[in-house]
C-alpha cells in the first residue's frame, strides 16, 4: 500500500463546517474524489487534487527551500481523533492558501531540486526510500506546475485547503 498526499479545495464555510465536523468533511472529499474519478478537471478546475507518493520528496524540496506554508502536512489539525489514512487531517485557511499560491508561482522545479544531491534524500529517510541515482530528484517534476495550478485557483476563489495522507 502506498501513501498519497491528498487536497481538497474547500470554501470557507465549508472550512468552518469541517472542523465542526470531521466526519461531514470526510464523507464531502469522498464524494468529490469519486466524482472527479469519472471526469478528471484539469487541476484549475479540480476541487481533489493528489501528489500521489511524491508528497514527502516535495515536502522535503520546500522545506529545504525555507517555503513559508507547509502545503505538504497542512497547519492545522481539525480532526484530532480521525484518521483519513496516515494520521489525521489538517487545513490551510484561504490566507495560507493564497500565500502558498504566490510562492509558488515564484518558482520552479529546477529551483527547487537545485544542487540537492539524490543521497540527502535517501539519509533524510524520505518516502519512498528510491533514491538510488540522481534521476529520481525528477520524479516530482510533472506535478509541480499543477500543484502550483491547483493552488493558484484555490486562492483565486478564496478556498481554503484541506490536507491529508492517503
Amino acid at each position: 500500500m502506498s501513501m498519497n498526499g491528498e487536497y481538497l479545495r474547500v470554501t470557507p464555510e465549508e472550512l468552518a463546517r469541517s472542523v465542526a465536523d470531521p466526519e461531514w468533511a470526510q464523507e464531502l472529499a469522498d464524494e468529490i474524489q469519486d466524482a472527479q474519478e469519472e471526469n478528471e478537471p484539469p487541476p484549475a478546475e479540480a476541487r481533489h487534487f493528489t501528489t500521489h507518493q511524491t508528497w514527502d520528496l516535495l515536502g522535503f524540496l520546500l522545506r529545504r527551500s525555507a517555503f513559508p506554508v507547509d502545503i505538504v502536512h497542512g497547519e492545522e489539525t481539525f480532526a484530532e481523533d480521525d484518521d483519513w489514512g496516515y494520521g489525521p487531517p489538517r487545513y490551510l485557511t484561504a490566507d495560507r492558501v493564497r500565500l502558498a499560491a504566490d510562492t509558488l508561482a515564484q518558482m520552479t522545479y529546477d529551483q527547487l531540486i537545485h544542487g540537492v544531491d539524490h543521497s540527502e534524500l535517501a539519509e533524510a529517510e524520505t518516502y519512498p526510500q528510491i533514491w538510488d541515482s540522481p534521476t529520481t530528484l525528477e520524479w516530482a517534476r510533472d506535478l509541480f506546475s499543477p500543484l502550483t495550478a491547483f493552488f493558484q485557483a484555490a486562492a483565486a476563489t478564496g478556498h481554503a485547503m484541506l490536507i491529508w495522507l492517503d
